[in-house]
């Protein structure tokens, strides 16, 4: 048994799902007659739908009676499922099977740890459910990164220290939540917005093998 293991975002890392809540949240800004750019969905990264819909109609200076609110809600919702029904094994981010497979192949523990109530229809929709021992969720987690309870249950199920865990974000929030749980942190992104991380990479296609072998000490 290995003494590390490997805890992964969903979206963002191994797949690009922003595309579609943009989508799914620009429909319904363009239904209420309320400008929706991409720039503004970066303020939606990492946080919760209620919370973004609060957001839209601030934006919109609207008020409505939470039984409207609650329609929109679930509208946008819908929207994006039908999104996430026509994703294939082609969604994977490129060079993230690379990485898991090889992993996989060392037999080093893996997780998912995604706020995404989602992770499984996704996962399972682009093939990618065997790589993981565990699949923490958003139906499992009552507190939203940055609080680490996503990573700290992950590593749990991995059997493994915190402090053992190296995980995969590309979310400020998410990378505050594996610190502070004590793991060692990548960033997938931008250096400048990911400044916290311990290591930081545009994406997997600048990730070598070896810097993975290091991580996990094989």
């Amino acid at each position: 048994m290995h003494d590390k293991g490997f805890i992964f975002d969903l979206d963002g890392v191994i797949v690009d799902t922003a595309k579609y809540h943009y989508l799914a949240w620009k429909h319904l800004a363009d239904e209420l007659g309320i400008p929706f750019t991409e720039e503004q969905n970066e303020q939606f990264k990492g946080v919760s739908r209620k919370r973004c819909l609060e957001i839209l109609l601030e934006w919109g200076n609207m008020k409505v009676p939470q039984e409207q609110f609650d329609t929109w809600l679930a509208e946008k919702n819908e929207d994006y499922l039908v999104y996430i029904d026509k994703m294939t094994e082609d969604e994977v981010l490129t060079d993230v099977p690379k990485v898991l497979n090889f992993l996989r192949e060392h037999k080093v523990p893996m997780g998912l740890g995604s706020a995404s109530k989602n992770a499984r229809p996704i996962l399972k929709k682009v093939g990618l459910i065997p790589y993981f021992n565990t699949i923490v969720d958003g139906t499992q987690v009552s507190k939203a990164k940055p609080d680490p309870e996503v990573f700290l249950i992950a590593a749990r199920e991995l059997k493994l220290p915190p402090e053992n865990c190296i995980v995969f974000e590309d979310a400020i929030a998410g990378i505050e939540a594996a610190n502070i749980a004590g793991m060692t942190s990548v960033g997938i992104g931008d250096k400048d917005v990911l400044s916290d991380a311990r290591y930081v990479f545009k994406d997997f296609t600048e990730i070598d093998l070896d810097f993975i072998k290091k991580l996990a000490e094989l």
